[in-house]
C-alpha cells in the first residue's frame, strides 16, 4: 500500500532560495525542479539541473547546491526499501504479519515516501516502531523509562538539596569542555579556504562567566545572532584532514520555578512589550499560528485563562499524545510542528516547537532554547524551551523530559524548571549565522553539530566530524 507524505516542497525550497545571495525572481526551471521534487521525482530534478547552460548554473549555484542538499538528505532518510523494511521488521517482531505491517503504516507508525516511483521506507521505521505503537510494545518501553526516570529523580534530588539565590538557579557547577571540527582529508580541495562555524554558550541566566580559553585559528565571535558561534578558517592541505577547535569554559545551574509561586506573582501581560509582541508571534516556517493552531490549542484548555494553568494543560496534552521517536532532517520538514501532529509523534525539538506555537496561539510568549544535554552516560544533542510568565519572567520548560517523568514524582518539574546538564547555544531556530554562512545549511532549523562550507558549496556531514568533550564538570566550591 502506497503513502505519499504530503511535503510542500514548494514551500521549502522557497525558504531555501530567499536564503540565497541571488535576489533574481524564480525562473522556469526552478520552477519545474520545485514540482518535480514535490511530486518525489528526483531524477527529473537531476536531469533539469544537468540541462541547465553554464551561465545559469554559474548564476544559480547556491540554489542549485541547496537543491542538491535537500534531495541528498532525503534520498539518506528514506533509504529502505519496502522489500527491506519489511524484512527488518519481521526479524525483531517474528509475529508482524503483512497486514499487521499495513496497519502499521496506515497508522503512521512507519514512515513511507514514493520516490521515483519506488516506495520508501524511512531509516529510522523500524526502530521506530517499538517507541510510536505504545500498545504493543508497552514492556519494552517500560524498562527504558523506568533506567531513564531513576537517574532524573537522583538529579532533582541532588539539586534541591542545594541553596537557591535571587534568580532561582541552584547547584551551581563549573564547566570546562573541548568542541572539535575535523574536515576529513580532500573534503575539500588543496588551498581552498574551509569555513566552519562553532557552538558557544550564552549568558540566559543559568549558564554565566562564559570563556574562551583558547583556539586552533583566529576567532570571530558571533554578534546578534540567535546562535551563539565561534568563526574560524583555514585553507585546506592536500591528503591531510583540516582540524578546528575551541576549549570553553563556563558555569551552570539548575533553574526552578514553583507553579504556585508564578501564580502568586502573576501580572497581566504588557501586550504593548517588545517580548509580548515578538514572541506571540509567527515566525516562518516552523511556528505559524494558524487557525488550526488557535482552534487545538483552545480546545486543549477549555474555558482556562491563565497562563500558568493553560501553559501546563498544553504541556500535559503534548506529553500523553506524542511519543518519541528518532527524526528525520528537519531540513526537508516545511513545518514541524503540523509534521507532529499529522505523524502523531515527536523528538524532542519536535515537540518544543510544537509548544511553542500553541502557547504563542494562546497569547502565551514563548522561545526555543537548544544545544546538548550533559547528563553522565547520555550526553546528547537536546532542545527546550522558555515561557514567559509577566511578574516572573522567562522560565525553562522541557517537554520532552515531560515524557519521561509522566506519572512520576516529578512529573511536574520540568514544566517549569530544568536541570544544571545544560549547554545552550541557541536562543531561537533559523537564523542567520554570524558571519553569514553562503550556503544552506546542515541544521537549517537548529544548530548543534556546527557547520562547514567552502566556495564550492555546503560540507555535508559525511565529510566531517565535529566532537564535545566535557573536560570538567564540578561543583562550584565557592
Amino acid at each position: 500500500m502506497k503513502r505519499w507524505y504530503k511535503i510542500s516542497y514548494c514551500m521549502a525550497a522557497l525558504l531555501m532560495l530567499v536564503a540565497c545571495s541571488h535576489k533574481e525572481s524564480i525562473t522556469k526551471w526552478k520552477e519545474e525542479a520545485i514540482l518535480r521534487l514535490h511530486q518525489g521525482e528526483f531524477n527529473a530534478v537531476d536531469s533539469i539541473i544537468e540541462g541547465l547552460n553554464d551561465d545559469i548554473k554559474a548564476r544559480c549555484s547556491i540554489e542549485i547546491d541547496s537543491i542538491k542538499q535537500i534531495m541528498a538528505r532525503i534520498y539518506a532518510d528514506f533509504s529502505l526499501s519496502s522489500v527491506e523494511g519489511r524484512a527488518k521488521i519481521k526479524e525483531i517482531v517474528p509475529y508482524a504479519t503483512d497486514s499487521l505491517i499495513e496497519e502499521w503504516i496506515s497508522k503512521r507508525y512507519i514512515e513511507t515516501m514514493e520516490i521515483n516511483g519506488q516506495d520508501m521506507w524511512f531509516r529510522k521505521s523500524v526502530r521506530n516502531l517499538r517507541l510510536i505503537d505504545v500498545d504493543d510494545f508497552a514492556e519494552f518501553n517500560k524498562a527504558n523509562k523506568d533506567s531513564e526516570v531513576k537517574n532524573l529523580v537522583n538529579y532533582y534530588n541532588s539539586m534541591m538539596s542545594t541553596p537557591i539565590d535571587d534568580s532561582n538557579v541552584r547547584n551551581w557547577h563549573s564547566v570546562e569542555m573541548t568542541f572539535k571540527i575535523d574536515v576529513k582529508a580532500d573534503a575539500v580541495p588543496h588551498g581552498k579556504k574551509v569555513r566552519v562555524w562553532l557552538p558557544f554558550p550564552f549568558d540566559n541566566g543559568r549558564q554565566r562567566n562564559i570563556k574562551l580559553l583558547s583556539t586552533s585559528h583566529a576567532p570571530t565571535m558571533s554578534q546578534g545572532s540567535v546562535h551563539h558561534t565561534v568563526y574560524m578558517e583555514a585553507g585546506a592541505v592536500a591528503g591531510q584532514p583540516t582540524h578546528f577547535e575551541i576549549r570553553v569554559s563556563y558555569e551552570v545551574g539548575g533553574q526552578y520555578f514553583a507553579a504556585d509561586d508564578i501564580m502568586r506573582n502573576l501580572k497581566p501581560y504588557d501586550v504593548e512589550s517588545d517580548i509580548y509582541k515578538q514572541y506571540t508571534s509567527s515566525q516562518y516556517p516552523h511556528i505559524i499560528i494558524s487557525d488550526k493552531m488557535k482552534e487545538l490549542a483552545h480546545t486543549i484548555v477549555g474555558d482556562a485563562t491563565n497562563p500558568v494553568v493553560c501553559a501546563g494543560r498544553v504541556y500535559d496534552y503534548i506529553v500523553a499524545r506524542y511519543p518519541w521517536a528518532g527524526a528525520r532532517d528537519y531540513s526537508t520538514i516545511p513545518n514541524i510542528p503540523e509534521y507532529v501532529l499529522s505523524e502523531g509523534h515527536g523528538d524532542c525539538g519536535q515537540v518544543s516547537l510544537l509548544y511553542i506555537t500553541l502557547l504563542r496561539a494562546l497569547g502565551i510568549p514563548a522561545r526555543w532554547e537548544s544545544g546538548w544535554m550533559l547528563h553522565p552516560g547520555d550526553k546528547n544533542l537536546h532542545d527546550w524551551c522558555e515561557v514567559y510568565f509577566e511578574g516572573t519572567g522567562w522560565v525553562p520548560c522541557d517537554v520532552s523530559f515531560g515524557r519521561t517523568t509522566k506519572g512520576t514524582a516529578i512529573k511536574d518539574y520540568y514544566k517549569t524548571g530544568t536541570d544544571i546538564y545544560r549547554f545552550a547555544t541557541n536562543e531561537g531556530v533559523n537564523g542567520v549565522l554570524s558571519p553569514a554562512k553562503r550556503y544552506i545549511r546542515c541544521e537549517t532549523v537548529d544548530f548543534q553539530l556546527g557547520e562547514v562550507e567552502w566556495d564550492g558549496g555546503n560540507l555535508p556531514m559525511d565529510k566531517w566530524d565535529s566532537q564535545l568533550i566535557i573536560n570538567k564538570f564540578e561543583p562550584l566550591t565557592h
